[in-house]
C-alpha cells in the first residue's frame, strides 16, 4: 500500500515513472524543448476520486495549458496509455 502525494523518487528528487511520462508525452506529441510538461502522481484516499491518478500539464509558449489525467498509477503508464489520454485530448478539444 501506498501513502501520500508522490511516489518513490531518484537522487535529484524525481520520480523515474513521472520523467519516463513526460518523454513520452513529448516524444508522441511531437513537442520542442520550448514546451514545458509537468507531470504528478495524485493518490486521493477520498471515496469520491478515482484513486491513483496521473495529471500531466504541457505548458506550449504562446498557448494555453493542456492537461491530460491518466487513472493509473505513474509507473503502471504504458505508452498505448499516453497515446490514448493524447488523443482524447485532441478529440475534446
Amino acid at each position: 500500500m501506498r501513502f501520500g502525494l508522490f511516489g518513490r523518487k531518484d537522487k535529484r528528487g524525481e520520480n523515474p515513472a513521472l520523467v519516463a511520462i513526460k518523454l513520452l508525452v513529448r516524444e508522441i506529441a511531437g513537442l520542442s524543448e520550448d514546451t514545458v510538461i509537468a507531470a504528478n502522481e495524485i493518490i486521493c484516499a477520498d471515496p469520491s476520486c478515482p484513486g491513483t491518478e496521473t495529471v500531466v500539464l504541457i505548458m506550449e509558449p504562446g498557448q494555453e495549458t493542456r492537461a491530460i489525467k491518466i487513472s493509473l498509477a505513474a509507473d503502471e503508464i504504458t505508452r498505448a496509455d499516453v497515446e490514448a489520454a493524447l488523443s482524447e485530448a485532441r478529440d475534446a478539444s
